[in-house]
């Protein structure tokens, strides 16, 4: 179950990873606006936010891949708290979302599963 989770978390960090390149390096770009449903004046606007927006989506992926390369060479207690902390963060991001505004319900459970899941999945592997 421990593997499990970990792969999910390593999958949630790829996806993190992902957001970071739309937001913070092709943010005004017609990929990432049509991903975010912005207009091309909108994303200039909101260009800087953006940019330290996706920086918090790599770091978090940073601390998940960093917990999990930790578990597998056997430091499970710090391992574990980076995976928790940072999948955990993506999963409270993505409930964040979604209770701002309902209309980002899509967004929030891509972002926001597989994160989820892998704190469930490790929570449940460690106590067994």
């Amino acid at each position: 179950m421990v593997i499990a989770a970990l792969i999910l978390a390593g999958l949630a960090a790829v996806v993190h990873v992902f957001i970071f390149y739309l937001e913070s390096v092709t943010w005004t770009g017609p990929r990432a606006r049509a991903v975010f449903g912005t207009t091309e004046a909108d994303a200039q606007a909101t260009r800087g936010l953006a940019f330290n927006q996706g920086f918090y989506n790599l770091f978090l992926a940073i601390a998940v891949v960093t917990g999990i390369v930790l578990m597998a060479a056997g430091n499970t207690v710090a391992g574990a708290t980076l995976v928790f902390v940072g999948a955990g963060s993506m999963a409270a991001a993505a409930l964040v979302l979604v209770l701002s505004d309902r209309a980002y319900a899509s967004a929030a459970l891509k972002q926001g599963a597989l994160p989820a899941l892998a704190v469930t999945l490790l929570a449940v592997g460690l106590a067994l």
